[in-house]
């Protein structure tokens, strides 16, 4: 279902739009209000696996946080996806900033986990814009294959399996395995 599918949304009334039916989550997508795949099992699991990693390293440094919006531009306009988690550093975002909205600046970091119906083309996109929306870093989560892709804004894409450590001096002191993370949800090989 796409709300307001004749006109097109300002940014203002789509932040202004009443909550969705249930566990429905919109994203702005130009213009249009698109509900966001409802996450299942398998990714509500590597969200909490991340969001338990990152939130560790990340103590008096930022904020980890699951779903939550950011006003962002895509190809001139207003755009405002919801990641399945976001960092951001306290030099992007202060500490003390305390307002009940979309998160108003672009975050160092951004990750999607792949959710059945998507495909991992759909989210090199979607992470080449957030890269060119300034997000520092994008990881894109595969549960089939079990893997992190990083997108970089000036280099190509690096992908961890198994048990090679994802490390980034962006971030310094975070590092930890792809099979790490999957270990941490509790999602086995033979799935």
């Amino acid at each position: 279902m796409i709300l307001q599918a004749n006109n097109q949304l300002t940014l203002q009334q789509f932040l202004n739009l009443p909550p969705g039916d249930g566990d429905i989550t919109y994203e702005l997508i130009d213009g249009q209000a698109i509900p966001k795949m409802s996450p299942k099992f398998f990714h509500s699991k590597l969200t909490r696996a991340l969001l338990y990693l990152i939130g560790q390293w990340c103590e008096g440094q930022g904020e980890v946080c699951p779903e939550w919006a950011i006003t962002l531009t895509r190809d001139g306009r207003d755009w405002v996806p919801t990641p399945d988690l976001l960092y951001i550093s306290y030099e992007r975002l202060p500490a003390n900033w305390d307002e009940d909205e979309a998160c108003p600046v672009p975050p160092d970091l951004v990750i999607e986990i792949i959710s059945p119906g998507q495909t991992f083309g759909q989210m090199a996109a979607k992470a080449k814009d957030y890269l060119d929306a300034k997000v520092l870093r994008v990881w894109v989560v595969d549960s089939k294959a079990r893997s992190i892709t990083v997108f970089y804004p000036d280099a190509a894409p690096q992908t961890y399996m198994g048990e090679e450590l994802l490390t980034d001096s962006l971030f310094e002191g975070l590092e930890f395995t792809a099979e790490q993370v999957f270990q941490k949800a509790r999602i086995s090989l033979d799935t």
